[in-house]
């Protein structure tokens, strides 16, 4: 039975997020379930429509927060460090993603109907992560081409990405590669060596 009166809005909102995301953690967006994250706490499927409006919206929520994770680990990670910080970023990078692999991977797997642009809430958070990796590429690179930082860490967080997704769907073992995270950061370093970087 739902418990309707139990918990305002924002409460309601706060603890379906929590049960959610411990859900899409455990289980994998293949596997999600809006109803079984309803059932757990008690409430009906409508309310969880009711406060997000939709599937979409709900599981946008989801993957928002498994963002506000990302960034504060990689940050905690790069706290007082002093030196290979773009290393540290790398070895960040897939230590989340195989620490929190169903909620990574729900971050590519989920996709919105075609049109549909995610909130501008929800695209400030993924570019708050890319910002992270453009400001610690711009430290690294020498003045006069310090401009290039932004469009650098996005072709460099594709090659990590590739590299991680391959460790983690085991394509980089078939292929013999048996040190993904030493091959991401080797071509990192070739990229910026291109700039002067290092």
């Amino acid at each position: 039975m739902g418990r309707r009166s139990d918990h305002s809005r924002e409460e309601l909102r706060e603890l379906i997020l929590q049960e959610g995301h411990r859900q899409l953690a455990q289980v994998g967006f293949a596997r999600f379930s809006a109803r079984e994250v309803a059932k757990r706490i008690g409430y009906s499927i409508g309310t969880i429509y009711n406060v997000f409006g939709s599937y979409d919206a709900l599981l946008l929520a989801l993957n928002g927060r498994t963002l506000d994770i990302w960034l504060a680990f990689l940050e905690e990670r790069l706290a007082g460090r002093e030196e290979r910080r773009l290393d540290a970023a790398i070895e960040a990078y897939f230590d989340f993603a195989l620490g929190e692999r169903h909620a990574w991977t729900a971050l590519y797997d989920f996709r919105l109907p075609e049109g549909v642009l995610p909130s501008d809430s929800y695209r400030e958070k993924v570019a708050a992560i890319t910002e992270v990796i453009v400001r610690e590429i711009a430290a690294v690179l020498p003045p006069d081409v310090r401009e290039e930082a932004p469009a650098l860490a996005r072709s460099l967080l594709a090659s990590v990405h590739g590299h991680c997704f391959f460790a983690l769907n085991g394509t980089f073992a078939m292929l013999g590669e048996d040190d993904p995270v030493g091959a991401a950061k080797a071509r990192v370093a070739d990229a910026l060596a291109r700039f002067g970087g290092g």
